[in-house]
């Protein structure tokens, strides 16, 4: 229980009360920040700890009194040190991680404006809305929305297969967050039937997670997933996973077991695990090499089937779909491995074999590609593998399902280190959010003022991703089998056929199933 005394905020505008709202478990007082009003680190569920740990998450408990909703609540526990960004070694302590913030222009609760509701990536195992690389006011007064964030459990406490434990704790932290929006937003002056849901890499492949699930059905109308990870995990090769996770620890993988250890000293079994596991390609084939051992579970229960699946069998063709990717989505991973122009033919040849699609895979990168270097076959296939292919199956999946889809690729390339970084991954999010100087954002525009090609596509974001998010409509044609167009954003955006088609026909008729244990 929570009481706090009344009193306006430092930055309230003169003459502008701090503004309140009553939500569901009680008020809650916000700040009054450039034209919005803003409130971070309302409680959408208990802190799940104590006999909560590892269970699906539980109501709210109320408070009296008024709320201040001032600072983001603590991250889900993590790996702090790969966080990186300013304002990040200064995060909350404390076990109340399920929090939302919401940006709104007035809290009015007759204005019923669309929502969008960021969900954000980080491998399934890193994580925190209280990033400063997704500070949402430029979109919520660019588009005059409301936009919500969340926070979700990552890693050991989200994602691990432990036996006694739902499956998936994360997309059901997901889904008690979008129950909240159905049951709060109004009053933030936001409409529950208009409600989008965005996010990039693991957050797209959590909201390609939710399109299949059935307990997240009515909660959204629209969704718009930026770079979809290909990677589900079989229960079998899940559970392998789980008992090498917790033999770190020198523990069973059950309730009993990791429970005893505190949540924040329990992720040192991940970043342990990930350093570790190319040692186990034999047993987890293409899992391998993501070096994350978390992913979302096909669990047959809390997530039936895989989103291609779920897609294709009709589960979202009443939702609309925004699906898309960056060109060069794996020379992030290289750059940051220090890999960059270092790739030997050894090494290229080894990734074909392990990634590309069937029996004659490498063969028909070769005849693809016939004069690509090493490098870019290596960065290729692993572009294709993890994202491109997967989004582009989304979107064939929901048409298949008898939905639609509009698909966009990003090919302007990145400024920082000298152009070395192209169109790659995580590179969508400060263009979007407008946060240029913050986290990625400090890698990719090198520190420097954003140019004005940068800040114009950096507006184009925003301004599709809320047409979008009021109509349905993000300004280009649906993706349809026969011209296959898209939006390609560049310097110069342009509407054309499906840039990447020597991929895209290599990887025809491929079936995105869950990673199995070998």
């Amino acid at each position: 229980m929570t009481t706090t005394e009344s009193h306006p905020p430092t930055g309230a505008s003169a003459g502008q009360p701090a503004p309140v709202v009553r939500t569901a478990a009680g008020a809650v007082r916000g700040r009054r920040e450039e034209g919005l009003a803003v409130f971070r680190g309302i409680p959408f569920a208990a802190p799940p700890v104590g006999e909560a740990r590892f269970m699906a998450p539980r109501p709210a408990q109320a408070w009296d009194g008024i709320r201040d909703a001032y600072a983001f609540g603590p991250p889900p526990p993590q790996d702090l040190g790969n966080l990186g960004g300013p304002g990040l070694l200064d995060v909350p302590e404390g076990d109340e991680w399920l929090t939302v913030n919401v940006w709104t222009p007035e809290p009015d609760p007759g204005a019923r404006r669309p929502v969008m509701v960021w969900i954000y990536g980080g491998a399934y195992k890193l994580g925190h809305s209280g990033s400063p690389g997704y500070d949402a006011r430029r979109i919520a007064a660019d588009g005059d929305l409301v936009v919500v964030s969340l926070n979700y459990r990552v890693g050991m406490e989200g994602f691990a297969h432990i036996e006694g434990a739902p499956a998936n704790r994360g997309l059901l932290d997901q889904v008690a967050a979008l129950e909240w929006v159905r049951d709060n937003i109004e009053v933030f002056g936001g409409d529950p039937g208009q409600v989008t849901v965005f996010g990039e890499s693991a957050g797209a492949g959590s909201i390609a997670s939710l399109l299949a699930m059935p307990r997240a059905a009515g909660l959204f109308r629209r969704v718009i997933a930026q770079s979809v990870p290909g990677t589900f995990f079989s229960d079998a090769l899940a559970r392998d996973i789980g008992a090498a996770l917790a033999a770190e620890m020198g523990l069973r993988p059950t309730v009993a077991d990791l429970a005893a250890i505190a949540p924040r000293e329990l992720t040192s079994a991940g970043e342990s695990l990930s350093g570790k596991m190319l040692q186990y390609v034999d047993r987890w084939g293409q899992a391998a090499p993501t070096v994350t051992p978390f992913s979302p579970v096909v669990d047959g229960e809390v997530l039936p089937v895989t989103p291609w699946q779920a897609l294709a069998a009709g589960a979202a063709k009443d939702i609309d779909l925004l699906v898309g990717h960056n060109r060069d989505e794996y020379r992030l991973f290289v750059a940051m491995a220090g890999q960059l122009g270092q790739i030997t033919d050894e090494k290229a040849t080894s990734a074909l074999r392990l990634f590309a699609p069937g029996p004659d895979g490498e063969k028909a990168y070769r005849a693809a590609f016939p004069d690509a270097s090493p490098s870019e076959l290596y960065e290729r296939v692993q572009t294709d593998w993890l994202f491109n292919m997967p989004s582009l199956h989304l979107a064939e999946a929901q048409r298949a399902g008898g939905g639609s889809a509009h698909v966009y690729e990003l090919t302007w390339p990145a400024p920082g280190n000298g152009g070395a970084l192209g169109a790659c991954h995580g590179l969508d999010i400060p263009l979007l959010f407008g946060t240029f100087g913050a986290d990625l954002g400090l890698l990719l525009f090198g520190g420097t003022q954003p140019s004005a090609e940068a800040e114009a596509l950096s507006s184009r974001f925003r301004q599709s991703w809320t047409a979008f998010a009021r109509t349905g409509d993000p300004g280009w044609p649906v993706y349809e089998d026969l011209e296959r167009l898209v939006q390609v954003l560049d310097a110069e955006p342009a509407v054309r056929a499906y840039p990447e088609e020597r991929s895209r026909r290599v990887w025809e008729g491929h079936d995105f199933s869950a990673l199995p244990l070998l």
